[in-house]
């Protein structure tokens, strides 16, 4: 609803200046009456009422009426306007629009007309006959004249026409005028950086980056990054481990902030943290390990083209934007919110790359197999994230397989080194098949879960394989092997021995995901972490506006 004084209140004063950076003050002039007359380029009505202004500038400028053109444009578009009526009158900037908020109007062209005294004596925004005459009449009534006829006969003006939106109701402007006017609604304690100190320098100080300059979250960043989720701020999302501490839409938006990201990735990143926040991913434990897993964030569905996430050439690499950061984000979550920082809670003895930032997508346009999160449960079309403890990438290259039995035996191969090449059934992995691969399985009739048997196939080894010898004294303990196998003294009997145990529990510890470059004949996986109660499995949560 529009708060444009009528008559009676006062004026606001303001001091602006015309595009050749003159400074015009409003308030403190002599004049009999000062006519305010607000518009923008791009409004139909403001082209049609500002001639009409200019013949009253005509008509009464010589008996005391002053008129001020309010521009809600920059300087090139506002002398365009100049331009295109042949205005007269003294035309300003007003291209942060604070005087505009001021005058509490909601559409342009807004007029305003003013006595001596700053007093109102008529105003009105967008056009009306009715309401333009009463303005002239007061005009003319303040300059002790007659009242000039302003529309003429053939200018074909309509009654009333409505004005445009103020350009004041611009969601991003509203958000930097309400922190201007400190009426943002944001809960975050508030943190003053000393005037003499470097924003990037000082967050650095204050152990609230990762290593590498993080953006300074200014309430404005904030706020334009809440734009991105129909969230309340105030919401929790999760608990962060290892403190616990809530972590609301509004902390959540503010470390997407410092990790570089835009509003529209901002539901990936809550999602992401739900997901990493559950039991089953155990947070805290993926942090204490002294192994060197880190959250891998895999994204299906359609907000990976939406927000242009990478699923192809360079899919681990750098240079695009929602991969790098929205990793980045869920890694300052646990780092600022969570209290997970290096040498506390964190005690990775390694680490790896994957602790700054690991966030893929999907290839699964190129893919002829079940995308990863329909294979979890969720419609095709449905966005989610899916969130596992992994280790970095390890390449699997294979070049000459043309069949799809020799390559499915090559990737079994290459994950029955995860961790070590005699430890068996522990925990998940994240195969990655590059579309090169996915040929060869295609061509074969290979689906995800006749590549899994074949992986199970190729990894199984004796159980005496695999348990510690004077040649590796590494190797399957005795608590890890099935009961089965083991005889009432609790060791493994004659039979167990020879029993062949694949490198995974079973078959669905291997998720599978297809994406990467088209050409290139190298896939990748990332092995997991512990299994059972004090380890990670991983979790999938649909992403929510």
């Amino acid at each position: 609803m529009s708060d444009l004084p009528g008559p009676g209140a006062m004026a606001p004063t303001f001091s602006l200046t015309t595009p050749a950076g003159l400074p015009i003050v409003f308030g403190d002039e002599p004049v009999a009456s000062t006519l305010l007359v607000f518009f923008k380029h791009d409004c139909d009505t403001c082209h049609l009422t500002l001639p009409l202004v200019e013949r009253l500038q005509s008509a009464l400028s010589p008996t005391g009426l002053r008129v001020v053109g309010i521009s809600q444009d920059g300087a090139n578009d506002t002398a365009s306007v100049a331009t295109r009526h042949s205005l007269t009158f003294t035309v300003v900037l007003d291209d942060h629009l604070e005087v505009s908020a001021a005058y509490g109007f909601d559409a342009v062209p807004a007029l305003v007309l003013a006595g001596p005294d700053r007093a109102i004596l008529a105003s009105f925004e967008g056009f009306t006959r009715p309401d333009l005459r009463n303005l002239t009449e007061a005009a003319a009534a303040a300059c002790d004249t007659q009242p000039p006829h302003l529309v003429h006969d053939g200018d074909g003006l309509p009654e009333h026409r409505p004005g445009c939106g103020s350009k004041v109701h611009d969601p991003d402007v509203a958000r930097r005028l309400a922190v201007r006017r400190g009426a943002s609604t944001l809960g975050a304690r508030r943190v003053q950086v000393p005037v003499d100190d470097d924003p990037f320098e000082f967050m650095s100080s204050q152990g609230l980056d990762d290593g590498l300059p993080v953006v300074p979250p200014t309430e404005t960043r904030v706020l334009r990054m809440l734009e991105g989720t129909r969230r309340a701020a105030s919401n929790i999302v999760a608990h962060v481990p290892p403190n616990l501490a809530p972590a609301t839409v509004e902390k959540i938006a503010v470390n997407a902030v410092m990790a570089g990201c835009r509003p529209e990735y901002l539901p990936v990143v809550i999602a992401a943290t739900e997901a990493a926040c559950t039991d089953e991913f155990n947070l805290h434990g993926v942090l204490a390990t002294t192994y060197f897993v880190a959250p891998v964030i895999v994204v299906n569905g359609p907000i990976r083209r939406a927000i242009e996430l990478n699923c192809g050439r360079n899919l681990f690499g750098q240079g695009f934007r929602a991969n790098a950061t929205i990793g980045r984000a869920l890694q300052l979550v646990v780092r600022n919110i969570g209290g997970g920082q290096p040498g506390g809670v964190d005690m990775s003895t390694l680490g790896q790359p994957g602790k700054f930032t690991c966030c893929v997508g999907e290839l699964e346009e190129d893919s002829g197999w079940e995308p990863l999160h329909v294979e979890r449960g969720f419609a095709a079309d449905t966005s989610t994230v899916t969130v596992f403890a992994g280790e970095a990438p390890r390449a699997i290259r294979d070049q000459l397989s043309r069949t799809a039995h020799s390559l499915g035996a090559s990737m079994g191969m290459c994950l029955q080194t995860m961790a070590h090449p005699k430890l068996a059934h522990v925990g998940e992995a994240l195969l990655v098949v590059c579309p090169e691969h996915l040929r060869i399985f295609a061509r074969d009739g290979y689906t995800k879960a006749d590549l899994r048997a074949r992986i199970q196939e190729a990894t199984a080894r004796p159980l005496r394989e695999l348990l510690p010898d004077a040649d590796c004294q590494k190797g399957m303990a005795l608590r890890a092997v099935p009961p089965a196998l083991l005889g009432p003294d609790g060791r493994p009997t004659a039979d167990g021995l020879e029993t062949p145990l694949s490198k995974f529990q079973q078959d669905s510890d291997i998720l599978v995901m297809v994406a990467g470059g088209t050409a290139g004949k190298f896939s990748a996986f990332l092995g997991g972490w512990a299994n059972g109660a004090a380890g990670s499995m991983a979790v999938t949560r649909e992403i929510q506006p």
